[in-house]
């Protein structure tokens, strides 16, 4: 008899090869088909960031300009999206709304079943280009204000910013979600990741594979972390009362939201890009003291805990970030479903192209030769 290996969460285990990001959390290293994630967010764009990750190299200009051209072509609804959303609860969460939406698009697919590289591909890019419509459709109605219609002349981070806030954002605005989709789009297989890749490897569709990986995000534990950093920063009265604060909650033994990763022992190399959006947005748009507050909270948590190999991660700037774009709270995680949306759909061409089905062993702790007890007796 063979003996498995038992490790609780998958930790350690290597399920799956890709060669789509590479992550070193000893160092703080991730990158992208082998570019620093840093290189990419300091010159690339989203669009071209997709195209690496679903092809494994940049596009020339032309490749580029085709990729993003066909990728706005796709940011309006099918006829009867509209209406199936407008019927929603104003209340709903929009974690909710976003996975159900996108489950509800297989249905205006005439074959959305077909695991064709191909057609998987083409289905992948409507999706991810449908996503910014359907979040900001919700939001727009939920808040009473019209709908109002993507642009096909505005790139991916305009485009949303647009349809959101019913004005085309600052450049300054467009850039720092831009980075902030760019940053967001792929991290090897964290749980959301493996959650796709899990349901499509029974050759299921990309719309139930996608809608499992967003069930998988919305969890605290993965995509939902940045809320709770915007939920401290508010709890904190002013910049005085953070040391206070941040050492009252590490001698509780609770944790600070937005502080350390499963992976990363080091600094998160996506946190240092956020940090410098997150200063000159807060700067731009009023909201210094938040920038001031998050600042004094890593300066205290520094001294705490770093040694421990807790640092900042990508949730804490992104956060600040976020809110000096406009969005409501309960969009902070969506944001993170948009960006992964394209991760997540490389990874599922990924498996397709050299399909596994998985099926792991679990240990078996319960008793053995255990009698059955008739009815009467029990």
């Amino acid at each position: 008899m063979t003996t498995a290996t038992f490790a609780k969460g998958l930790e350690g285990i290597i399920a799956s090869e890709t060669e789509m990001s590479f992550i070193d959390g000893q160092a703080g290293i991730l990158e992208y088909v082998g570019i620093p994630i840093g290189e990419l967010a300091a010159h690339g764009t989203f669009e071209e960031s997709v195209y690496l990750l679903w092809n494994r190299r940049l596009p020339n200009k032309g490749e580029l300009e085709s990729f993003s051209a066909e990728l706005h072509s796709y940011t309006g609804l099918p006829a009867g999206m509209s209406g199936r959303l407008l019927a929603l609860p104003m209340q709903a969460h929009p974690m909710h709304v976003i996975r159900t939406m996108i489950s509800a698009l297989s249905m205006h697919d005439e074959d959305p079943n077909s695991v064709d590289l191909d057609e998987v591909r083409a289905k992948a890019m409507r999706i991810l280009a449908r996503a910014p419509t359907i979040v900001a459709f919700f939001d727009r109605y939920r808040r009473g204000l019209p709908l109002i219609e993507p642009r096909a002349d505005l790139s991916f981070a305009q485009n949303f910013l647009y349809m959101l806030n019913g004005e085309v954002p600052t450049e300054a605005m467009a850039r720092a979600f831009d980075i902030c989709m760019i940053t967001h789009a792929d991290h090897g297989l964290n749980n959301s990741t493996f959650a796709a890749r899990v349901i499509i490897s029974t050759l299921s569709d990309i719309y139930s594979a996608l809608t499992g990986a967003i069930g998988s995000l919305r969890g605290p534990l993965h995509g939902g972390a940045n809320e709770g950093v915007m939920k401290m920063l508010w709890e904190i009265p002013t910049l005085n009362d953070v040391e206070p604060f941040i050492l009252g909650k590490l001698e509780r033994k609770e944790k600070i939201m937005g502080f350390g990763h499963r992976v990363y022992k080091s600094h998160d190399p996506r946190a240092s890009e956020l940090k410098t959006l997150a200063k000159q947005l807060a700067s731009d748009t009023g909201n210094t003291d938040l920038y001031e507050k998050s600042s004094k909270i890593e300066e205290v948590m520094g001294t705490a805990v770093a040694a421990k190999g807790i640092y900042a991660n990508v949730d804490f700037y992104s956060a600040t970030t976020y809110h000096c774009l406009g969005l409501k709270l309960d969009l902070f995680t969506p944001m993170f479903v948009l960006a992964r949306l394209s991760g997540w759909s490389g990874h599922i061409l990924e498996q397709l192209a050299d399909n596994r089905l998985y099926r792991p062993k679990a240990q078996y702790v319960g008793p053995h030769d255990a009698p059955y007890v008739p009815m009467d007796q029990r």
